[in-house]
């Protein structure tokens, strides 16, 4: 558990502060309860661009990095289906200027033409750089698409299409940052060389004029419930075949979910793990192989993706992918593989928490949770889910009938 303390301002902001007296610098962790699962059908992408809208600058401040830099910190930020997350490292002995800049765009944020168009074709090159001209870019959308109907996880951050990000106005902006980006819709997590009561006085200075957010009730169309498998093949200019299989399983906070989440590390986590053994050392047809889970707030998908050897197709790895899978449905894992696989996951956890910044985002993603406490709650369950819940949940979830299949195949030679 990471030790902290926190209080929430009158205004709704809610604080968290970590200290760290083992070096000289602090970090300022803010995150907004703001993401793609929070736009709607042809409006898509809003969050992801205004991530980039929030360093143009504010009615006091034409950089915001400019001013970060001349300080001796730095600053990025991060955009998912569920949460905005922005961060900034510097020297501790400097964070009233972190607090400032934050507070400022908080409530100044320049929205005028000129950065707003900037901006805009900066996500928009980003689009074509990363999804529409990179091998496989557009995997991801293609997957989303199929496996949800209705909700808004059925987009990827960066937008479902150009043409959303290309229409979006002034108006509509201003709307989306005053509904948002607000004390009463974020988290904010100081962590470093700091003194709880001495952060406490100037966070009260310079968020507490901020007035709240005009937030509202935010409805999240539920995905029905799927009832048989979808397929989709996909045709392009690649070197090799892909293949991408998903399943539904549980939100983030649903029973089940860490169940989900450490079968996908079975699968796929290091080079011991199961698919990595029955598909890539023990088969001539997958390239390499993977499994994750995307660990959303509702609903979401446990993904397993690989690259075929040149001159197989992905229909033929799914028939060996499932085929694999049918053995591991049947065969429980050895209760020592299982127990290799969580020390795993414990050393990784334990690695997330070394540096300060990721000690400051953990605690503000689980405030957004709600409870800062479910960190040391889901690693001890984690740690305790025997083999025959994994079974259990193998079962249930590794299921045909909630599945979604992306077939990345070679475009025809003319």
């Amino acid at each position: 558990m990471i030790k902290h303390k926190s209080f929430i301002l009158d205004n709704g902001l809610q604080v968290l502060v970590h200290e760290d007296h083992s070096s000289e610098m602090a970090v300022v962790n803010l995150l907004y309860k703001v993401g793609s699962r929070n736009e709607v059908a042809g409006k898509t992408g809003l969050a992801h661009y205004f991530e980039h809208l929030m360093f143009s600058g504010t009615k006091h401040i034409p950089e915001f990095d400019s001013a970060i830099e001349r300080v001796g910190g730095e600053c990025n930020a991060f955009t998912n289906t569920d949460i905005t997350n922005f961060y900034i490292t510097l020297p501790a002995i400097n964070l009233d200027t972190a607090l400032w800049l934050e507070a400022d765009r908080m409530q100044f944020l320049n929205l005028k033409e000129k950065p707003i168009n900037t901006q805009k074709q900066v996500v928009i090159e980003e689009f074509k750089q990363r999804y529409l001209n990179q091998p496989y870019g557009d995997a991801m959308h293609h997957v989303r698409q199929l496996a949800f109907t209705k909700h808004p996880y059925r987009w990827p951050t960066i937008g479902e299409k150009i043409e959303d990000i290309e229409k979006f106005d002034r108006d509509e902006l201003l709307a989306f940052y005053e509904q948002n980006y607000a004390p009463n819709n974020a988290v904010l997590c100081i962590a470093g060389k700091v003194n709880f009561e001495e952060v406490k006085a100037r966070v009260h200075y310079w968020f507490d004029e901020i007035p709240k957010g005009k937030l509202k009730a935010k409805s999240i169309i539920t995905e029905p419930i799927q009832d048989g498998i979808r397929r989709k093949q996909v045709f392009s200019n690649i070197p090799t075949e892909a293949l991408y299989k998903v399943y539904k399983i549980p939100g983030r906070l649903e029973n089940n979910y860490l169940t989900c989440d450490l079968i996908s590390d079975v699968l796929g986590f290091g080079r011991s793990a199961y698919l990595e053994q029955k598909l890539i050392k023990n088969s001539s047809l997958f390239a390499n192989c993977q499994s994750y889970v995307l660990g959303n707030i509702d609903p979401g998908l446990l993904i397993i993706t690989g690259k075929m050897e040149k001159g197989i197709t992905a229909e033929e790895a799914e028939a060996e992918l499932d085929s694999t899978l049918e053995i591991f449905k049947e065969v429980p894992i050895a209760q020592q593989n299982l127990q290799k696989i969580k020390n795993q996951a414990e050393a990784m956890q334990t690695y997330e928490s070394v540096s300060l910044l990721g000690r400051a985002m953990k605690l503000a993603y689980y405030a957004y949770l709600g409870d800062t406490q479910l960190m040391k709650k889901e690693f001890e369950r984690k740690m305790a889910i025997s083999v025959e819940e994994i079974q259990q949940a193998t079962s249930t979830y590794l299921n045909q009938d909630l599945a979604s299949v992306i077939y990345y195949k070679c475009s025809p030679k003319n």
